[in-house]
């Protein structure tokens, strides 16, 4: 059976982060693991608190993993420190990790942030070298591109700015209300639409890190990266389709913690 690893934070709720992470995975036929970058207390309309684990359990995590059972994809999503970000391009590149697919979780979707401004940089200069795919959203490919994005050909050209600038592949998720939820994916210089339907169901939480999840499922079965990524397309929007409603949140994070006034605190 192929595997694939999860870095993320834990979702309380279940379904983002790890939690969504595993249970797409193991829909989509692979074994998954995980390596969890922070704790989490939060549901469908909120987050309330955050514990980041220390980079050293983070490092013991992964040599766990990669010394047992050597994942055939990795996803990396919400990790909002230096020092972590630090750790996990160590031990991937310590371990010659494969198919890993990055999603750069910085912008919640109410437009607060969830990474430390210091740990952009380290982002994109230690983790975007190493990864096969990044999957970000409108708001956070603006803040990658530099570019306002409000139409398709917006779209075209910040994924063609982005995967010129860091030599990798480029998927601009389209579900903030452009282009009718079809996402922009540029690879070796190629825009490919990848064709989606916009699916009228408030219970969007957690919708990038599944996303992220199936592709790296997809890639760990063997599929090419355009396929893998129309599969996970198919798979997410079969996901909106099924309507399933369990909580009292009427949709995503709209009251999103904001990261960086977590962080100033802790330091006061």
């Amino acid at each position: 059976m192929k595997t694939a690893l999860s870095i993320a934070g834990s979702d309380s709720s279940g379904g983002a982060g790890i939690q969504a992470d595993i249970k797409t995975m193991t829909l989509n036929g692979v074994f998954a693991m995980s390596a969890i970058t922070a704790l989490t207390a939060q549901n469908t309309t909120g987050v309330r608190d955050v514990l980041e684990v220390s980079p050293l359990f983070l490092a013991e995590q992964l040599d766990a993993v990669f010394e047992d059972i050597f994942p055939d994809a990795v996803k990396i999503g919400m990790v909002s420190s230096p020092a972590l970000i630090e750790v996990i391009a160590k031990k991937l590149t310590e371990y010659k990790a494969k198919n890993i697919v990055l999603d750069p979780v910085m912008v919640a979707t109410s437009g607060a942030s969830l990474i430390q401004p210091e740990s952009l940089k380290a982002l994109t200069n230690k983790l975007f070298p190493l990864a096969l795919i990044i999957t970000p959203n409108i708001p956070e490919a603006e803040v990658l591109s530099g570019m306002m994005i409000r139409s398709a050909s917006d779209m075209e050209k910040a994924a063609s700015a982005l995967n010129d600038r860091y030599g990798i592949s480029v998927l601009i998720k389209g579900g903030h209300s452009i282009c009718d939820a079809s996402d922009c994916l540029a690879s070796s210089g190629k825009i490919t639409w990848i064709e989606g339907k916009r699916i009228d169901n408030p219970n969007t939480h957690g919708t990038g890190c599944t996303l992220s999840s199936a592709i790296a499922a997809n890639l760990a079965k063997g599929y090419s990266l355009i396929d893998a990524v129309e599969k996970a397309k198919e798979y997410i929007s079969g996901a909106l389709s099924a309507m399933l409603d369990l909580g009292k949140g009427s949709g995503p994070l709209n009251h999103a913690f904001d990261l960086s006034s977590r962080f100033a605190a802790n330091e006061e």
